[in-house]
């Protein structure tokens, strides 16, 4: 099975505008093309299947472009008043776009940090993605290792002094949006991930300040764990649940967790 995500780009426009008449002429940048200050997104599409024997492609991208431009894009500005539904609803409007292919997930990207999707297999509740920052020192040290172990496990992390890091999380909250088309207020969303995480770790030394890590090795791993365990009471009063976090450690090390 193949899986082909192709992403769609475009200004939130009127749908009499003139642009439509014309081929894009910048799909890189977003056609129709933004010209002032209206909502810029991004789609992005997954298909899942066999390849085509007489091209080797799951899909011509042309052909993925074309159909979300002509059945979507133009009906977007129709939606705006129940945003986070938008997902579920493209996904309807798509799902027989492309015969002998399964349409797998459509990703709606709002901002780089904000994005809503909606799954073949989760349909009709949706994904919503947030992403924060952090900034956090610690130490990777085994007490039950000796110092001469401690330094061949975790090298230059086991520096007694400690290192710190600029973390990056995404929570992601999964449920169906109510008769408002909201799943979550995002600022209530974000209140809650800053007054459990973001203010407890944020600009500490988490083997010492914060207690999760007294009897715990501040890995990414279990920073990912510590979070997402400490997220879920916390959200499972809401409509929205919690699907799982993501933790960079980096800009080439990163940890996904979910129970």
């Amino acid at each position: 099975m193949f899986h082909l995500t192709r992403e769609v780009r475009f200004a939130l426009s009127e749908p009499n505008d003139p642009q439509f008449r014309d081929r894009p002429t910048n799909s890189f940048g977003g056609y129709p093309t933004l010209r002032g200050v209206q909502p810029f997104l991004t789609i992005q599409i997954t298909l899942a299947g066999q390849l085509q024997s007489n091209s080797s492609y799951l899909r011509n991208i042309k052909e993925i472009d074309d159909v979300v431009r002509k059945r979507a894009i133009a009906k977007m500005n129709g939606w705006i008043d129940a945003p986070h539904a938008i997902p579920v609803k493209l996904f309807d409007l798509l799902c027989d776009a492309w015969p002998g292919t399964q349409l797998e997930r459509v990703d709606l990207l709002l901002s780089p940090y904000l994005s809503l999707s909606c799954s073949s297999s989760e349909h009709p509740m949706i994904r919503l993605s947030q992403t924060f920052e952090f900034c956090a020192s610690h130490r990777l040290h085994n007490d039950a290792l000796s110092d001469e172990e401690n330094r061949k496990t975790f090298g230059k992390c086991n520096n007694p002094f400690g290192h710190g890091h600029n973390y990056r999380l995404k929570v992601t909250l999964k449920g169906t949006p109510g008769s408002n088309g909201i799943l979550i207020d995002v600022p209530a969303m974000e209140r809650i991930v800053d007054q459990a995480i973001i203010e407890r770790f944020d600009h500490k030394n988490l083997n010492v300040e914060v207690p999760d890590f007294k009897n715990l090795l501040p890995s990414v791993e279990n920073i990912a764990m510590v979070i997402y365990r400490t997220l879920k009471p916390r959200f499972a009063e809401t409509p929205a649940k919690l699907a799982n976090v993501k933790v960079w450690e980096t800009s080439k090390t990163a940890c996904e967790y979910e129970e």
